[in-house]
């Protein structure tokens, strides 16, 4: 079937999209290509629940400010629930603890990701970082200028984790508004990625973990080099396809809500193989990661997304080591890739 997108309108600013008697739907900018991400919040009896928050920055805070003073009818929010540890869903998880005393909920590798990246904080590119990117394959004057440059900042964009959180694990029930629901985890684009499904199988809470018409990034990182997240995310995704239904409801961290998860999910099962089958039908020769940009994208990639490129296009060549299917070899730091046949 095609993706079903039931509402015509979109959110704007402070205002929101209602998608039932008790959840409204936020969009708050961000400040790169994907220019938006979705924020749920939910309704209750003496206060609100948050789902996601965006970027913490002084617009963040005027635009949540707003939206609490024109929407929330003079209720607190009492919880945050964050979906996963990425900073435009955790970044004003610890402002609003600040303001209301908000309990946060999330997994617990998010939790302390989210808590360490905050306190981590680097004015020059770390060694680690440096050996990263030289592997890829970038020329010489790319790598200067990259070592002169500040690296992006956990703490540029997410306020302080403040210390306590409460967890959400496989399994769990939640009681959020009018319904119970489910606490499911996926992994690939970020570790232990919370979703929430209704009790009643009406509505699935999906942040990054189900996008409609865009790939969710899988990036292998500096931090673990050797990592198959492409592997868990296509896990994650067999596993998801087994609950899915195509009546229900998903409400993405990007772009619209929608219904047929099912299809979708197979979508991005087929696109993934059908990319590491261009991949290992082209690696004839030694191919540094920068070289397989073409084959793992099909376009030019323009500097602004070269950080999320290069972490994907590792995440399929990992994926293809680890599957025996190429090999790789190393010269001068720089990592070449070939397939075994």
């Amino acid at each position: 079937m095609k993706l079903i997108f039931p509402y015509h309108d979109k959110p704007s600013g402070h205002l929101p999209v209602q998608i039932n008697e008790d959840i409204y739907w936020y969009r708050l900018p961000l400040p790169m290509a994907l220019d938006h991400v979705n924020v749920y919040a939910i309704e209750e009896s003496r206060g609100w629940t948050v789902i996601d928050t965006g970027f913490y920055s002084d617009r963040g805070v005027d635009i949540w400010k707003k939206i609490i003073s024109e929407n929330f009818g003079g209720k607190p929010v009492k919880r945050v629930v964050v979906s996963h540890y990425h900073p435009d869903h955790v970044g004003m998880a610890g402002w609003f603890k600040r303001q209301f005393n908000a309990d946060i909920y999330a997994t617990r590798i998010s939790w302390l990701f989210a808590r360490m990246l905050t306190l981590d904080v680097h004015e020059k590119p770390t060694p680690e970082a440096l050996n990263y990117v030289k592997a890829s394959g970038v020329s010489k004057s790319r790598l200067d200028q990259i070592k002169q440059s500040r690296p992006f900042n956990f703490a540029d964009c997410v306020h302080p984790i403040p210390l306590g959180f409460k967890r959400l694990q496989e399994g769990d029930w939640l009681k959020i508004g009018s319904r119970n629901w489910e606490v499911r985890i996926g992994s690939g684009h970020a570790p232990d990625h919370a979703t929430f499904w209704s009790e009643d199988g009406k509505i699935c809470i999906g942040a990054d973990q189900f996008l409609p018409d865009i790939t969710s990034n899988v990036g292998v990182y500096a931090s673990e080099p050797d990592a198959n997240p492409l592997g868990d995310w296509l896990n994650s995704c067999q596993r998801f396809l087994k609950m899915a239904n195509e009546d229900i409801l998903v409400l993405p961290g990007h772009k619209a809500p929608f219904r047929g998860l099912k299809t979708r999910l197979q979508e991005l099962i087929d696109h993934h193989h059908g990319c590491l089958a261009v991949l290992t039908r082209e690696l004839t020769k030694p191919t540094t990661a920068i070289d397989c940009f073409d084959s793992v994208f099909g376009r030019k990639i323009p500097d602004k997304e070269f950080g999320l490129a290069l972490a994907e296009t590792n995440a399929h060549l990992n994926f293809l080591l680890w599957q025996n299917k190429i090999n790789r070899t190393q010269r001068e730091g720089v990592n070449y890739w070939q397939n075994s046949g």
